[in-house]
């Protein structure tokens, strides 16, 4: 209820703060992210070779790497990566088209993966694989062993029935993470990397190449103080990191979304109405053009809240501290249920709805941004949220342009709001499709 908008639970064995509190998000999220509430849960031994990826990077050394990763992902940069993205968005449109010829259905996780990681791996490192038509690369196949997430893991139980021994695992180099499929990815990024320390760089500058410039010390901080670039191995660990949560969430977002379309026709329909009045007669797809939609803004925005990417955001309190009234002692965990959170009945009416007029232009001002956070919030926010809505939006214009979505025997629909959790690996979602009528 709006009295009680937090509650001591336990995660396992860990004691864990869950607040829906909206004034207390916002404390623990941005006022003092910097002072106490900077890191996330560090589950030492799942992280493996990633232990100074960004996302699971503490303190002073998650400041140093997010700086140096920040200007990789401006409005200029992302304009320059749109060339790159068109090119693989062709290469999914015309594998659609092929499957579509021979009216079978597809299942758009298979074709939303490829297209994911071509993208990835193309601005990331200019590494152009072609995973959809070549599933047997390496690279495509040590993706998807590093992406298969089990819950029932014995390590991971092992972890959270008794936490104090996740220092004990760490020592032992126990991780979560196959170490046949992390040492291949680090000897390719080697490999790449080497070529470029050798002169032998490529004609367009990536996410790789300005992580190896910030090495040669010339980035400065104001006032001229040099800006400690990233070791080899932090170069390393961004681009697995880049990889791993770039593929997944972004292939499964789009999954989601066009389950959404396919279920909500009359929405699709609208979409369509809006592409063909800014890109008539299939026009070539648009940078600026693009990420001024409205409608298609509306349609994304609805389907993150009914699927964000993620389910929940945790900071870890590195002092005692007390918020509204609430002591928070050292060490304890704040979690924010993302999803509780987009689907409350008290925040959203008819919340489990498929409605994009929420994020209209009359209505979106209305909306709390502490009760909407599907990349999260504050300085720890998802790093690459702009660059997954571009690669995103340019994939579903192109789709809907030619095609429409519908759904098939094989299409698990939920329609009680009890069926409210999902698996992302689980609902690869299967449609027919059939032309675009306008």
């Amino acid at each position: 209820s709006a009295c009680y908008r937090w509650v001591r639970i336990y995660d396992g064995r860990q004691p864990v703060l869950c607040t829906m509190d909206k004034s207390m998000i916002k404390t623990v999220l941005i006022k003092e992210c910097h002072n106490i509430f900077t890191n996330r849960r560090n589950f030492a031994f799942l992280n493996g070779e990633m232990f100074d990826a960004v996302s699971v990077a503490e303190d002073d050394a998650w400041r140093r790497i997010r700086s140096v990763l920040s200007p990789s992902f401006t409005s200029g940069r992302l304009k320059e990566m749109f060339g790159i993205m068109k090119q693989h968005s062709a290469n999914l449109l015309n594998g659609m088209k092929k499957q579509a010829d021979k009216d079978q259905t597809i299942e758009v996780k298979e074709f939303f993966g490829p297209y994911s990681m071509d993208v990835v791996t193309s601005t990331a490192f200019s590494v152009d694989i072609d995973s959809l038509n070549n599933p047997s690369d390496p690279f495509v196949s040590n993706v998807k062993k590093m992406t298969k997430f089990d819950m029932f893991n014995p390590l991971l139980l092992l972890f959270v029935l008794f936490p104090f021994i996740g220092p004990i695992l760490e020592k032992m180099k126990f991780s979560f993470f196959p170490s046949a499929v992390t040492d291949f990815f680090y000897a390719s990024l080697a490999k790449i990397k080497s070529g470029r320390d050798t002169g032998n760089s490529t004609s367009r500058v990536d996410f790789l190449q300005l992580m190896i410039d910030s090495q040669k010390g010339n980035d400065t901080k104001t006032g001229g103080e040099p800006t400690k670039g990233l070791t080899d191995h932090e170069i390393l660990s961004q681009a697995m990191i880049f990889i791993f949560a770039g593929y997944e969430t972004s292939s499964s977002t789009m999954s989601f979304l066009a389950y959404n379309l396919a279920t909500n026709p009359h929405t699709m329909t609208k979409l369509q109405e809006e592409i063909d009045t800014v890109f008539p007669n299939k026009a070539p797809i648009q940078y600026e053009a693009l990420m001024q939609m409205d409608y298609l803004d509306c349609v994304l925005n609805e389907s993150l809240r009914l699927y964000p990417v993620m389910l929940r955001l945790e900071r870890v309190a590195k002092k005692m501290v007390e918020i509204n009234g609430i002591v928070i002692p050292k060490d304890c965990i704040v979690l924010v249920p993302t999803w509780t959170l987009h689907r409350d009945p008290e925040i959203w009416s008819d919340p489990e709805e498929f409605m994009p007029e929420r994020f209209s232009k009359e209505n979106k001002e209305s909306i709390d941004p502490y009760t909407y956070m599907p990349f999260g919030a504050g300085p720890r926010n998802c790093i690459g949220m702009r660059f997954a809505l571009m690669m995103i939006k340019l994939a579903m214009v192109e789709i809907l342009q030619s095609f429409t979505f519908s759904v098939c025997d094989e299409t698990e629909v939920r329609g009680s709001p009890e069926q409210t959790e999902y698996d992302i690996n689980k609902h690869q979602y299967l449609f027919q499709h059939g032309p675009h009528l306008f």
